[in-house]
């Protein structure tokens, strides 16, 4: 018996929209444009996902961990590829060893990289990050201003792009964009004539239009499928399928009850089916009485709370033959996709992706099944 037999679920990774997805964002920036792979390229596996996205024609990754960093250069040895975290305490050596370029978040970061670049025959690139309205990374005003009277701080580092980061850029009518663009565009003028381009828009911010693209883009979520325009039609493939096996079917009617805690009380004769997926796979326990399957265009709705390894859906209303035990049913897919999920669990597709568990087999695709 293989894998995908014997797991409790299954989950099929399309890396052929993937990499459409790259090149559909790609056109639609009209820039240069980059991949975001951290967190295991958002949980479906940087060292399948990555590959394909060079071959769709992707040079600039980005991490936000140094080892996360080394993992990316092993498999991609000619990427450009940055860390957005910057550089670890004491680590500077490991990331000029691996040519890594670290994003400088604030004045400390930017004198270690300034001392790991001395003496050097060339400068170390690096990318130089403004906080615009995160509070959060990034070097705030006092500390533009003060690089900008002193950039002596800068020698022998090669600025290859400033970047910053936005907030609200799901919602396009949302006024700390505007705000935050034009932070952006006063920090690049205090700074001054520095060397290299500037990087600014996320997956939404790809969709706020042209001023907020300039020289790189830096898209994440969009290409796993999540969608960037959450107002509008979601305009990229689907790259996730996550079904669940069917571990058992049984009869149920007035006064039972399912799962821990008595939360669900049954009100009409039914059935239930148990399937072999719970929170430990990352099925969220905020989905418990909320989230919802789907076996053909049938929903089936979250009874009971999930627990770590099984959830219970109604499937009074599927048909018998396809309710039978090792039979799979969608979790996301087709009708239900990964934003639907989130909505229910009442968090983003971004945690829905990340928190996929290691239980599942997983499949790999080009498209093309």
């Amino acid at each position: 018996m293989s894998l995908d037999e014997r797991a409790g679920g299954l989950l099929t990774i399309d890396l052929g929209a993937i990499a459409a997805n790259y090149q559909f964002l790609a056109r639609t920036a009209a820039t240069g444009c980059a991949a975001v792979v951290k967190a295991d390229a958002y949980g479906l596996g940087m060292d399948r996902v990555a590959p394909a996205l060079a071959a769709a024609g992707c040079r600039a990754f980005f991490v936000a961990l140094a080892d996360e960093g080394i993992a990316l250069r092993r498999l991609l040895p000619d990427a450009d590829i940055y860390i957005l975290n910057g550089p670890p305490i004491g680590a500077e050596g490991d990331l000029v060893a691996q040519n890594l370029t670290p994003v400088l978040n604030d004045l400390d970061q930017v004198g270690r990289w300034a001392a790991a670049a001395a003496g050097r025959d060339a400068p170390l690139a690096a990318i130089l990050h403004v906080d615009t309205g995160m509070s959060r990374l990034g070097l705030d005003g006092q500390e533009t201003k003060r690089l900008a009277a002193e950039p002596d701080r800068l020698a022998g580092i090669d600025i290859a792009y400033l970047m910053s980061h936005l907030a609200c850029a799901e919602e396009p009518d949302h006024p700390k964009n505007a705000e935050q663009l034009a932070a952006f565009r006063a920090a690049r003028q205090t700074l001054g004539a520095l060397p290299g381009g500037a990087s600014f828009a996320n997956s939404s911010g790809i969709f706020l239009g042209p001023d907020y693209r300039f020289d790189l883009v830096r898209p994440g979520a969009a290409l796993y499928g999540v969608n960037p325009t959450p107002d509008k039609p979601n305009p990229m493939a689907q790259a996730v399928h996550l079904q669940g096996r069917i571990l058992q079917l049984r009869d149920v009617d007035r006064p039972m009850t399912v799962g821990y805690g008595a939360t669900h009380s049954v009100a009409r004769k039914g059935k239930i089916i148990t399937v072999s997926v719970g929170y430990a796979d990352g099925y969220l326990r905020s989905l418990s009485n909320r989230g919802s399957a789907r076996i053909g265009a049938v929903p089936l709705p979250v009874l009971g709370r999930v627990s770590m390894d099984l959830i219970t859906l109604d499937a009074s209303d599927a048909p018998d033959d396809a309710v039978r035990p090792g039979a799979l049913v969608d979790l996301i897919g087709p009708g239900h996709d990964v934003d639907a999920l989130a909505a229910e669990a009442g968090t983003t597709g971004y945690e829905i992706l990340t928190s996929l568990g290691p239980r599942y087999a997983r499949r790999y695709t080009d498209g093309n099944g």
